[in-house]
């Protein structure tokens, strides 16, 4: 009965692969691509097993400069963009358009011409002549129409802001104004420097991102997105509003994988959402849960998607120790979450789903637990020390080893070539927005906009850590709209991070460290996947559950609380992301804890029973209170915490 279960499961999961697909192509632009068959599709597919041949080849022996490698990387996935991705969806997506033939190997002759002249361009140190700045500018033009194409026109809208801020700098006026860069001088500086589109964004997708997502691809050939699933149903499936819960623990395992909001909305929503809104949720919150469990995928280590790379490289901080600060962080997010969704489930009086309909644990175990081990590897290596590219190395030989221990997942030769393909493809979103976000990146670091920003941000907060933070919050948030994760972390990174390290103490010390200030704006640029008005993980899970998109993005704001509180937390309390932890680190985490529960709690409405707008006002400030480091703070929020329990268990009486 139990296995029959997990069959039913995944029959459910296969029947709406159709419908999952028109849901990506929707509200994904990466998910839009061709489907070519013939001879055209056997080009493009030794395209990308040749891409991924060159990237494992890189990753293992290295030996190549790295100007030239991040060119050959760039060349390959520009080339399969206007391979794949057409002009526009109203072209027909089953044939190569010659035009879309034309420009990718352009693209790819561009960023070639870099390898070609690579020592004549290196001998000119830093002069460019008439050909290259004729290659140089095609090359930033195909890379914003590839940006256009997999991301759409919010950062190319934004990259070309830049572009003009930096061309039109002495007619700026005010702080933000600077001296101008000639279009020669542009353009030199984004391509044939590593600033700007060969710059750190690009090494990162060129090295530890490619060979992350060709895990993942791998990873998703076994079925780990069902065994997520089942697994989830298994251990929360017969709870209160167990549907819910499944979404929330399953997303959390996927989003760490996918590193996309709206991918992982889709994947897993396609199936959580309707047996949610079965159960008896509406479809808004239904909506909502999938929207905030699937955007904190991201924050979740050990992976944590690919801007999670970035940000190592960016502070210069081993990613072992990334993972690690992004713990205690992600947990709580995930428990704000699970809070909500256990007492709204209370709340409308939900059961949990039948025993018939829960797949038993050991069945689920026996089955397909051994998919589970390639992250556990992953974590293994990590914390020894190792690479990132040699972990993810070692996690993808491990994903093939341990699939072949049973006979239901394991991959063929033809599944391990496809993977090769699939890994590739799943590359070109990320090399577009890296390509596109280094236009941001050399303009920046050209203009020095970083800084005037910041002192701009510092200015009007004068000189208040709080207000300050409060103002670089907004600024992520708005920064994040319609961007993907690892591009809306390169521009907040650059723009909005450096007010955080302006505030100094008497001694000229920044305040907060550098990977405090890099992960608050990091968490804001992809919280604003769920926060209105754009809200485009809301808004996918929303088409999924037919359910209203502002409104499925307000219920998803107010589950992802957390993760607007969290950042404070840990940027006045670096305890929490063990930055040189001390003896209250224990007393910070479990009054952390209660905080996020007791926020979560009141802006649900429930506890012991429904609750008034005084229970929940005092719970909420109750909550904030015991966030707030401090003996003080945490005992007078915990004297509000007795009394709305009193006053609960006074209620429940008087109803008896």
């Amino acid at each position: 009965m139990k296995q029959e279960a997990v069959l039913n499961v995944n029959s459910a999961m296969n029947t709406k692969s159709s419908e999952v697909e028109e849901l990506m192509a929707k509200y994904d632009k990466g998910s839009r691509y061709r489907v070519l068959s013939g001879t055209q599709g056997k080009i493009v597919s030794v395209l990308l097993f040749c891409f991924t041949v060159f990237q494992l080849y890189y990753g293992i022996r290295g030996g190549i400069d790295a100007q030239i490698a991040r060119s050959i990387h760039l060349a390959f996935g520009l080339t399969a963009v206007f391979f794949l991705y057409p002009t526009s969806s109203k072209m027909d997506k089953y044939s190569l358009h010659p035009f879309d033939c034309f420009l990718g190997i352009l693209a790819g002759a561009c960023c070639l011409y870099v390898v070609i002249f690579f020592e004549d361009i290196v001998m000119r140190q830093g002069l460019i002549n008439g050909m290259d700045m004729i290659v140089g500018g095609i090359a930033v033009l195909l890379v914003l129409e590839a940006a256009r194409r997999m991301i759409g026109l919010p950062m190319v809208v934004i990259s070309l802001g830049f572009i003009l801020y930096a061309l039109l700098g002495r007619s700026i006026p005010g702080a933000l104004g600077h001296r101008g860069v000639s279009l020669e001088g542009l353009v030199q500086h984004l391509f044939y420097t590593t600033e700007g589109i060969m710059g750190l964004p690009i090494q990162v997708s060129s090295t530890f991102i490619f060979i992350f997502l060709l895990f993942g691809a791998y990873l998703e050939k076994t079925g780990m997105g069902e065994f997520f699933i089942d697994l989830a149903n298994s251990v929360a499936g017969s709870s209160p509003g167990g549907p819910a819960k499944v979404a929330v623990i399953s997303s959390a395992c996927m989003g760490t994988l996918s590193g996309s909001s709206v991918a992982n909305v889709v994947g897993t929503g396609s199936f959580t959402i309707p047996m949610m809104k079965r159960l008896g949720y509406k479809g808004e919150f239904a909506g909502a849960v999938e929207a905030t469990a699937s955007t904190g995928g991201q924050l979740m280590p050990p992976i944590m998607g690919a801007a999670a790379f970035l940000l190592a490289e960016i502070t210069g901080t081993p990613y072992s120790k990334v993972i690690l600060a992004a713990a205690i962080p992600a947990v709580l997010y995930y428990l704000g979450v699970f809070i909500g969704v256990h007492f709204e489930a209370k709340k409308l009086g939900l059961k949990g789903l039948p025993k018939e309909e829960i797949p038993k644990f050991s069945v689920v175990m026996k089955t397909r637990g051994q998919l589970i081990i390639p992250i556990f590897v992953v974590i293994g290596l990590l914390s020894s020390g190792w690479s990132p590219i040699y972990a993810a190395l070692g996690a993808v030989a491990s994903t093939i080893i341990c699939a072949a221990i049973k006979k239901e997942t394991r991959l063929s030769f033809m599944d391990i070539i496809q993977g090769m393909v699939a890994g590739a493809k799943s590359a070109l979103t990320v090399i577009a927005a890296c390509a596109c976000a280094g236009i941001i990146t050399g303009v920046v670091t050209k203009t020095g906009l970083g800084l005037k920003v910041g002192s701009i941000l510092v200015g009007i907060a004068n000189g208040n850590l709080i207000l300050t933070l409060f103002f670089t919050m907004i600024t992520s948030l708005i920064l994040g709209i319609g961007v993907p994760t690892t591009a809306n972390y390169v521009i907040t990174s650059t723009i909005a991070a450096p007010a955080i390290l302006l505030i100094t103490d008497a001694a000229g010390v920044p305040v907060v460290p550098v990977l405090a200030a890099h992960l608050f704006v990091f968490y804001f640029g992809i919280i604003a996947d769920v926060t209105p008005p754009v809200c485009l993980a809301a808004v996918a899970a929303a088409g999924v559950a037919k359910s209203e998109p502002m409104e499925t993005g307000m219920q998803a704001t107010r589950l992802a609380i957390g993760a607007f509180l969290i950042p404070y937390m840990f940027v006045i309390s670096p305890d929490l992301i063990m930055i040189n932890p001390g003896p209250t680190v224990i007393s910070s985490i479990i009054t952390a804890i209660i905080g996020i529960c007791c926020v979560s709690i009141g802006l649900t409405g429930f506890f012991k029973v429904k609750m008034n707008v005084v229970e929940r006002v005092l719970f909420i400030v109750a909550g904030l209170l015991t966030l707030k480091p401090g003996y003080k703070t945490d005992l007078l929020g915990l004297v509000l915490i007795v009394v709305v329990y009193y006053i609960q268990n006074k209620k429940i009486k008087n109803n008896k």
